[in-house]
Formats: structure tokens, C-alpha cells, sequence
């Protein structure tokens, strides 16, 4: 199966609502409408320092996608990119979705030569985190939150 990794564009939004909502559901969430709206509405804008989102497809049919952000950092001249949300399909899982979605962040990232990208996940998912292990390096920060 040929996959094709594109930007978000106004006319995905729902495949992309699809599969943030599939998303969610792994993560034992919700989100109000008004959230799907607006964060749609960021992702398609093509502002700059807005959030960007990615889509896998596979054969013409969307099976995963990504939202990613470039922010400033006190610690660099350049930004860093800040990946939030990554998911594949269920059954496009082990077809390399995952990685062509985070190696196009990377790619992202070094056109706008920010030269750190970083996401987070939970402990304990495993799947996830088998590939984490392959592409990045885990870091020994521990996430506080109010």
C-alpha cells in the first residue's frame, strides 16, 4: 500500500475529525464541539506560529495524522518544534504510519531550522513507545501540570 503524507488542508476536515476523535477515545477523553472547531480552524489557517497538522494516507484513505507547533524557547535563538498529537488507524499500526508522520515533522522542522523537536506520551503505552525508542531519545523530565 503506497502511503502519502500531506498538510492538513480545509477539505480533510472529516477525516481529520475521524481520527482526533479515535484519538481521544485511546486516550480516555473528550472534547466540546467548540474545541473540534477551533483547533480545526487552527490547523487549516496557515497562520504563522499556529499549530500545523499532517495527514498519512494510505491507498487515498487517511490513517493517521499529526498536529505540531513551532514556539520560541528561552534556551535557543531558534524555535523548537513541539509535536502534540500523533495516531494511526488501528489497522494501519506496524505499516510505518507512525514513523513517516514523525520523520515529516523532523522534516518540517529542519526547513524552518528549528533544531529540537520533542513530544510526550504516556508510561504506559508501549506500542507507542517501542518506535519513540527507535527515532528519538527520551528525556528524564517528569510533566507537572495545574
Amino acid at each position: 500500500m503506497a502511503l502519502a503524507i500531506r498538510p492538513l488542508t480545509a477539505t480533510d476536515e472529516s477525516e481529520w475529525r475521524r481520527l482526533w476523535t479515535a484519538y481521544l477515545v485511546f486516550y480516555e477523553t473528550t472534547v466540546a464541539e467548540q474545541v473540534y472547531q477551533t483547533t480545526f480552524a487552527r490547523l487549516s489557517s496557515e497562520a504563522p506560529n499556529e499549530y500545523r497538522g499532517l495527514l498519512a494516507e494510505q491507498d487515498g484513505r487517511a490513517v493517521g495524522l499529526v498536529h505540531y507547533l513551532f514556539h520560541r524557547h528561552c534556551w535557543r535563538i531558534e524555535n523548537v518544534c513541539y509535536l502534540q498529537d500523533l495516531y494511526a488507524d488501528p489497522h494501519a499500526r506496524g505499516s510505518g504510519v507512525g514513523r513517516a508522520l514523525i520523520e515529516a515533522v523532523y522534516a518540517a522542522a529542519d526547513g524552518e531550522g528549528s533544531p529540537s523537536v520533542y513530544w510526550m506520551t504516556q508510561e504506559g503505552n508501549a506500542t507507542a513507545r517501542r518506535l519513540y525508542d527507535r527515532i528519538g531519545t527520551a528525556t528524564p523530565f517528569i510533566k507537572y501540570q495545574r
